[in-house]
């Protein structure tokens, strides 16, 4: 049906929740209610997991009172309330009690669902320091004797080295830990995350003192990170005692060390966070990861404790589910101002000391630069600049050449000639035409006899003479040819190959995409770091349309071609490049991802609403192009990045480098790919 494809779990997300009850001391009864109304809340929103805070069917800070059969008994009972409406909610649950084994006290986690209780998890770690006296009360988890028990009349598996796995959606598979556990050098969920676990759950209580909540962040940030995993963790709020202590109610959920999801701390009712886990994302990091797996086999004998618990869960794939989770549209380039401007500077950085060490390690002083007036010659102009400030060297070692064919517009020439002085470089120019009609005249091609016939070899002409041009003009000057295409171009193989705008001595722009670029030349602009006329011209040229400029066009000193007429909005294409070279995402789920970043779903235009509001690209325009990129990405271009030029890699984006991080064969098809368009719809439905 039409509506799986707009429902999150059909692209291997997972919605999960961590949830902070009010709670009351050693009243399990009503603190079983507060955990029911809130897994409630999980399912009603789509949730398949929830978590909830370290000994919240107690309260924590029970001290001495978790040695009376009464508290003990009540928690039982409560534990039981909440599994008996887990037989209706399609959700699992994670709780926290005290539970008594062979003659011991545990501090424990339950995983609860569909009326049963499917494993016991047992603390690791008790904290026996400064505040805490855990171990006045509990065992850890190494003194149990036993790896089952008799809970609420079932035989339950019990020890930390369980994992659960829903059995409809086998990327979901999570591993327990308890709240100190996660604090020491190495923590169980390390190992959790080598024996397959994709989600971290970490049932916490955690006071708060001044400072706490960023460690936490760091805790859980870098946990997930170093596991490629997701990470749930929570903390007890109000209800807890304060006779000594604190309590903040901090909710946290990361993805591979990015937050995804934090409450607001110090709240007073009940609250749940919501997130959508992309375990695909963390299956093939995994992959990618060939370390991950080097870990794997080193640790065998400790993953060789674990043993999985699988269950089913009724997952809401009969309705569309929007992803609630912000997808960038521009995958490369921060939202955030800040973070955008960092950004910016640490990929000029990386650019022009690359160029640097080039140019020091080939003895060279000199560059040479063909400058268009177009967006991607002129970031490259900027970094040699900077590199010959770097080099001490004067930016008349710039040599800077723009070179007019048949279609050079008045705007790009007046914007190169205006951003070569702004510069201080060396500035030249030439007239490529006459060397072009002697080529014409030479290969017989009909434009040479008066005939209007712009072909491909009326372009490559004009692309080849500029490129000749610049490698001779090298020789004679003892420089090298700087390239200037970018990461977007080579990926969609919108370049002359070989001697042509492919080729250059060394390319500082070739892993750097289009929809960054713009964003670094605006950031060199609005810093003024060429003066206010510089950046007047670098601002006329962000807003010149982009076009190779080799067909004449019907309106005097107007080019015929607009690239993204021909490959697609460099935007989208950006986005569709880094979902499928960074993770390999099918076309399906590339597209499901675009729909979720290029929609405003606060407009309602997502296909169960009744109102469908277009926005720049609806989902007949996200296919569209998607079908353009994958063609040429995959079958058509691949030549072309087997022998491009050294360059330095920028973001972990990725490269086309054959050398970094692409290798793949230049006579591939690209028929699978095509294929799973189908499953992408033309339009959402109503």
């Amino acid at each position: 049906m039409e509506h799986r494809f707009f429902n999150l779990y059909s692209h291997d997300f997972a919605r999960v929740a961590v949830a902070i009850p009010r709670c009351r001391i050693a009243d399990p009864a009503f603190n079983a209610l507060e955990t029911i109304e809130l897994a409630r809340q999980a399912a009603q929103q789509g949730a398949v997991l929830v978590a909830f805070p370290e000994l919240g069917l107690s309260a924590y800070t029970c001290d001495d009172l978790f040695q009376q059969r009464a508290l003990l008994d009540a928690c039982e009972a409560a534990l039981r309330a909440i599994v008996e409406a887990s037989a209706t909610l399609p959700v699992a649950m994670v709780v926290g009690l005290p539970l008594r084994v062979n003659h011991q006290l545990f501090n424990c986690a339950a995983v609860v669902a569909g009326g049963r209780v499917l494993g016991v998890v047992p603390k690791s770690y008790l904290p026996n320091y400064g505040e805490f006296y855990e171990a006045r009360q509990f065992s850890a988890a190494d003194c149990a004797v036993t790896s089952e028990l008799q809970l609420l009349g079932e035989t339950v598996p019990f020890g930390a080295a369980l994992l659960f796995e829903v059995e409809n959606m086998p990327l979901l598979r999570f591993h327990v830990e308890i709240c100190e556990d996660v604090w020491v050098p190495i923590p169980p969920s390390s190992f959790g995350a080598l024996a397959g676990a994709t989600v971290l759950v970490n049932l916490s209580a955690s006071n708060v003192v001044v400072g706490k909540s960023g460690y936490r962040h760091q805790l859980v940030g870098q946990q997930s990170a170093r596991c490629l995993s997701a990470y749930l963790y929570t903390s007890a709020g109000r209800g807890e005692s304060s006779t000594d202590m604190a309590w903040d109610g901090q909710a946290l959920i990361y993805e591979k060390g990015e937050l995804l999801a934090q409450s607001e701390r110090f709240l007073d009712d009940s609250h749940v966070i919501y997130a959508d886990v992309d375990l695909e994302r963390l299956s093939r990091e995994r992959m990618h990861t060939t370390t991950f797996g080097q870990s794997v086999r080193r640790h065998a004998g400790e993953l060789a404790k674990f043993s999985v618990v699988r269950f089913c869960l009724a997952l809401p794939l009969d309705k569309a589910l929007p992803l609630a989770r912000n997808v960038e549209r521009f995958p490369y380039v921060p939202s955030e101002l800040k973070q955008r401007d960092e950004r910016c500077t640490e990929v000029y950085n990386i650019q022009v000391q690359a160029l640097v060490q080039r140019l020091s390690a080939s003895a060279m002083s000199k560059v040479v630069i063909g400058v268009s007036g177009g967006l991607d010659s002129t970031h490259a102009l900027l970094v040699c600049a900077k590199a010959m400030d770097r080099l001490k060297l004067p930016r008349s070692n710039i040599l800077a050449y723009t070179m007019p064919g048949f279609a050079t517009s008045e705007r790009t020439l007046r914007q190169a000639r205006q951003l070569m002085e702004a510069v201080g470089c060396s500035a030249a120019e030439i007239d490529i035409r006459p060397s072009c009609l002697q080529m014409l005249k030479d290969l017989g091609h009909p434009y040479s006899s008066g005939q209007e016939t712009y072909d491909i070899t009326f372009e490559n002409v004009q692309a080849g003479e500029r490129t000749s041009h610049l490698f001779r003009l090298a020789n004679l000057h003892h420089g090298i040819v700087i390239g200037t295409g970018d990461l977007s171009e080579l990926a969609l193989g919108w370049c002359t190959y070989g001697v042509g705008d492919h080729m250059s001595h060394y390319n500082v722009n070739a892993s750097v995409p289009k929809t960054l670029i713009s964003h670094l030349v605006r950031w060199v602009a609005e810093t003024g770091a060429i003066g206010h006329a510089g950046s007047d011209v670098l601002l006329h040229i962000l807003d010149t349309e982009i076009s190779p400029e080799l067909v004449p066009g019907k309106a005097d000193g107007q080019p015929e071609q607009k690239t993204e007429s021909v490959i697609g909005p460099y935007e989208l294409q950006d986005f569709n490049l880094y979902y499928i070279l960074r993770y390999g995402f099918a076309p399906s789920k590339v597209a499901f991802l675009a729909f979720s970043a290029w929609n405003d779903k606060e407009a309602g235009n997502w296909p169960n609403d009744v109102h469908v509001v277009r926005n720049e690209y609806d989902l007949a325009s996200i296919k569209r192009n998607l079908g353009i990129f994958v063609d040429r990405f995959f079958r058509t271009s691949q030549f072309k990045r087997t022998c491009i030029p050294n360059g330095p890699k920028v973001g972990n984006g990725g490269s086309l480098s054959p050398r970094g991080d692409w290798r793949a064969p230049s006579d591939s098809e690209s028929t699978v790919w095509l294929n799973d368009l189908v499953n992408i719809p033309d339009q959402p439905v109503a």
